[in-house]
């Protein structure tokens, strides 16, 4: 099973969800650490290369964990957590890499 770490941004935006949705992340999170590959790659969006990112839904597909795979290290980066709103999470994610 893979470990974690967080962009210490993307701990922020978890601690500023509702507790329910902290609750969602968690469980999504899970998923994650077992079977890193069930998130859709990324690749360009919007003239953004999130290339080597992928995504993740939780929350009915209200909210999207962004993350890296860094296999030689079996570590899931957390990169962005956010809605989709105006590709917010995206660029989010875009700037920190």
């Amino acid at each position: 099973m893979y470990t974690y770490k967080f962009h210490p941004e993307a701990k922020v935006e978890l601690s500023k969800l509702n507790h329910s949705v902290q609750i969602l992340f968690a469980k999504t999170l899970k998923k994650i650490l077992k079977s890193p590959e069930l998130g859709q790659e990324l690749g360009n969006k919007n003239n953004m290369n999130l290339s080597g990112l992928q995504k993740m839904y939780f929350d009915n597909k209200k909210y999207r964990v962004v993350y890296e795979v860094i296999e030689n290290e079996i570590l899931i980066h957390i990169v962005a957590i956010g809605k989709r709103d105006k590709m917010e999470v995206y660029q989010t994610a875009s700037e920190r890499r």
